[in-house]
Parts: structure tokens; sequence; C-alpha cells
């Protein structure tokens, strides 16, 4: 085995994304006749430590382009973590035969990871949903950087040049000025146009611990069936429903997506599928 190879056998360490990024810039590239045989030998053989060497020496390229995607807001950890699920994936499907390099090959499944996850989770509200409105969400928001606000004559350059309709460029670029609002928002209570947050009055009771209760009947313990429940969930989803219902304060869904780091719609996602799971487990004992 070569010294690169042998190289890339280290273990990455566990701790702050600085010193991953530090890490992977130190594992050394492969050249073109390792990267060959590593190829040939997961593709004829599915061995799958050529595979784990073939990801390990391109992760560097990977948060290159990670980095290239961080004007949308989301952490850079996050557009890393997908952009390696691109990376594996381009390695599963490489075909040693063609005569590229793999990075050439690789470049569009990391890339697509990454907008994918972008558009999942730039807005509560999905921003582009057809293929030319994805399309038009990376380009046209590189292009309004440059000039702002278009002109009639710019968006019918812009719909040329990527070849969609003038009034496709002209809804993607009302989406991307809209803003989402946040659903408990706090309020000023001096300010007269301060918007009411519709935490207040759209307030969801259907999950409420207390509230599943109330549809049982009143033999035995109903706190003891709470908390049974509750212990049969997984860790996070405990947090979650105790953090959010049976704590005070309450915690939001935005304090909550920060703790976990992901997003407040997961969250919510999360909150849910507890719930539910919550609700069959009181049903079951009562």
């Amino acid at each position: 085995m070569s010294s690169s190879l042998q190289a890339i056998n280290i273990g990455l360490p566990i701790g702050s994304l600085e010193a991953y990024i530090s890490r992977v810039n130190q594992i050394p590239l492969l050249d073109r006749e390792e990267e060959q045989d590593l190829a040939d030998r997961f593709f004829s053989q599915q061995d799958v430590e050529a595979a784990r060497l073939l990801v390990m020496s391109h992760l560097r390229y990977v948060v290159r382009i990670a980095r290239t995607y961080m004007g949308y807001g989301l952490a850079l950890g996050d557009l890393i973590q997908e952009g390696n699920i691109g990376l594996m994936k381009a390695v599963k499907r490489f075909d040693p035969s063609i005569g590229v390099r793999l990075i050439s090959f690789a470049v569009h499944w990391i890339k697509a990871e990454i907008q994918e996850f972008i558009l999942k989770n730039w807005r509560i509200v999905k921003v582009a949903t057809t293929k030319a409105q994805r399309k038009l969400f990376f380009n046209l928001r590189k292009a309004k950087q440059r000039l702002g606000w278009f002109s009639q004559e710019e968006i019918n350059e812009v719909a040329k040049d990527l070849n969609v309709a003038p009034e496709t460029v002209r809804e993607m670029e009302t989406r991307l000025a809209a803003h989402d609002a946040s659903f408990d928002m706090p309020t000023e209570e001096d300010d007269s146009e301060s918007t009411t947050a519709p935490i207040l009055y759209l307030e969801d009771h259907r999950y409420d611990p207390a509230r599943l209760l109330e549809h049982h009947d009143s033999t035995g313990s109903n706190h003891d069936k709470l908390h049974d429940a509750l212990a049969n969930l997984d860790q996070r989803s405990q947090e979650i429903l105790t953090k959010r219902w049976l704590a005070e304060p309450k915690a939001t869904l935005q304090e909550l997506a920060a703790h976990y780091n992901v997003s407040a719609e997961r969250i919510r996602q999360l909150e849910q599928n507890a719930m539910k799971r919550l609700r069959s487990a009181i049903e079951e004992v009562a």
C-alpha cells in the first residue's frame, strides 16, 4: 500500500467543525493510478474498503463546494454533511471505465445534495418545486445580488439565458423577495402597528398530553399512564415533549431547533410523531 493510502486510514477526529476541516485538508490526494485501482475494486468486487478510501480522499472537495453555498443562511456543517452524502452516492455510481477522474463525476452529485438541502430548509414554504424554478432559484439569486431589482428588459435577458419563460423569472423574483414570518415572534406592546404572532390565536391543543388523557376513563392513575408512555419514547422525543408541553416556561420551536441544530419544521415533525406514539400508547393502556 502506498504512503498516501496508509495516511487515509487515519480516522477523523470527533470535535469542532474547524478540526474536521483541518483534518480533511491533511488527507493526501490519490494519484490517477491509485484512484483507478480503488474504483476498479469497488466497481467489480464491491470492496467497501476501497469505497471508503475513495470517499476519504475527496472530502476536501466537499468542503470547498459547500463554502460556495454559505450565502443562504444555513450552517456550513449541515452543507458539508449533505455534500458528503452526495459524494458517497457518486462513488457508488462511478464507473471507472468512462475514463474521467472521480471528482469530475462527483461534483454534480455533491452540488445536487447541497442544493436539495437548501431548497428544503431555506424557507418554511418551499420556493422551488418545478425543474425550471429550481434552476432559477440559484441562478437568479446570484444575478439579483449583482443587479438588484430587475427591469423588464433584464427579466427577458435572464429568461433567455436560462431558457425559461419571463413569467417564471418574475414569479421566482417575487418569491425570493418574500420573508417568512415567525409563528411565535415577539410583539412590542407599545407598537400599534406590530403584527400579532399567529401562535397567540392559532395554538394547536390537539397534541397537549393533558388533553390526551381527558379522552380516557379515570380508572387508575392517568399520570402514571402518561409517564409510562413517555418513558417508551427515545430520549430526544422525550426532551422535546417535556420542554414544549410540560416545562414552564414552554420552549419554542425555534429554541429547540437551535438546541438540536435542525430546522424548526424538523422539530415540529418530531413533536407530532412523538405525540402520535404517545396517544397510541395511552390508548393501549386505557
